[in-house]
């Protein structure tokens, strides 16, 4: 792969010169879906898909930009006087958005940066392609510019600022920070609030985590992802006026139940009942965990689609189809959708002497059920952010 990527990016724009090679990845979240927001927990784990980049320091103020995944754009360019979003520069605003958030932070740039990527996250699956590449242009910028100050963390933080407050997509920190932080073979237990966190072993025994790919697009900035936000919002409001909390994520379920009434809006209670209950349900899961209660896990997972599908209603038809198919497979454990929703992908945990079941009829019967077929990731646990050497 690296030597692949290199030979192109010799092609694109001349060899020579200090080309360094960074990965990034993508992120699955086990359990804790819609809380990042809220103050609550998650539990996602760096996927050893991602995005890889190669970059070599300019002369001049030039920004140029490679996508292999998008060769037929060939090569985009633009300067460091130009950090502005533009419909037009597609997905360059990403790399862009955090090279605008880095300035925001004090940080100049004396010169511009030919920059090519490569991923292999499906685009449009929600396993975050888009914090993936704005972790590895943060760590790129940080290598070739020589931010010696700045941490892995701060570099989600980063991320997540730009893709807020440049592309106008109202994320939490989980995304970046999985693929910021992540560790081979753990999920990473954060307090959204806090941002404090631990790495949880993940031990399946004699199980894979396996990911289904919709193949439905979901386009988050333009959706109900923002809505969502909005409406959780309001409820928490609405909530503070009668008991002293600072996030939804503060509350047991009792608590909800015994304020709930608070909430003038039904559509917004029910947003910010499965955001409370969520972040419950992710508690009690990686204490599941820990005690090798993989049963109970996915017992939590199932219960975690119920409430996306129902109380959050980020769930759509052909996922919910992929759940209720998989919930049928004897030696599945959980399943669930996960990300932002409305299409993506859904995560499962299923026993080694499944898996060929679990493809095999789920990819059938869902091709006749909508007409087109799912893509399947068996995947493992990989690292964090880092250089390549």
């Amino acid at each position: 792969m690296e030597k692949q990527l290199l030979e192109k990016f010799s092609e694109v724009y001349g060899e020579g010169g200090d080309i360094r090679e960074y990965f990034a990845p993508g992120r699955v979240n086990l359990i804790g879906e819609h809380t990042d927001y809220n103050g609550g927990h998650v539990f996602p784990c760096a996927l050893t898909l991602g995005t890889y980049g190669l970059a070599r320091k300019r002369q001049d103020r030039k920004l140029r930009f490679y996508s292999v995944n998008f060769s037929r754009l060939g090569v985009l360019e633009s300067s460091l006087d130009a950090l502005v979003p533009d419909e037009k520069a597609g997905w360059t605003n990403y790399p862009k958005g955090v090279m605008w958030a880095f300035e925001k932070r004090g940080y100049t740039f004396d010169s511009g940066v030919d920059f090519l990527i490569y991923g292999n996250i499906p685009n449009g699956s929600g396993l975050s392609s888009s914090a993936s590449l704005e972790v590895l242009t943060g760590l790129m910028l940080k290598d070739i510019y020589g931010i010696e100050e700045l941490t892995m963390q701060d570099l989600a933080l980063i991320g997540q600022y730009s893709e807020n407050n440049f592309n106008g997509m109202n994320c939490g920190i989980m995304d970046q920070f999985a693929s910021a932080m992540g560790k081979k073979d753990c999920a990473i237990f954060l307090d959204t609030s806090t941002l404090e966190y631990e790495y949880a072993p993940v031990k399946l025994k004699d199980a894979r985590i396996v990911i289904t790919n919709s193949k439905v697009k979901h386009s988050l900035v333009g959706s109900a992802y923002n809505d969502r936000r909005n409406e959780c919002e309001t409820a928490l409001k609405e909530l503070q006026k009668v008991v002293d909390i600072k996030a939804l994520g503060d509350l047991s379920e009792e608590e909800f139940e015994a304020h709930k009434d608070a909430i003038s809006s039904e559509i917004c209670r029910r947003r910010a009942k499965h955001a409370v209950y969520e972040n419950q349900r992710t508690i009690r899961a990686v204490k599941a965990l820990k005690e090798d209660n993989v049963e109970e896990f996915g017992r939590l997972m199932n219960a975690s689609h119920v409430s996306l599908r129902d109380d959050y209603e980020v769930s759509c038809g052909e996922i919910d189809i992929l759940v209720d198919l998989a919930w049928k497979i004897p030696g599945v454990i959980g399943s669930r959708i996960t990300g932002g929703g409305f299409g993506g992908c859904t995560v499962s945990i299923v026993k080694n002497d499944a898996v060929d079941t679990f493809i095999e009829t789920i990819g059938e019967k869902y091709k006749e059920a909508v007409g087109h077929e799912a893509e399947f990731y068996v995947v493992d646990i990989g690292d964090g952010a880092h250089k390549i050497a």
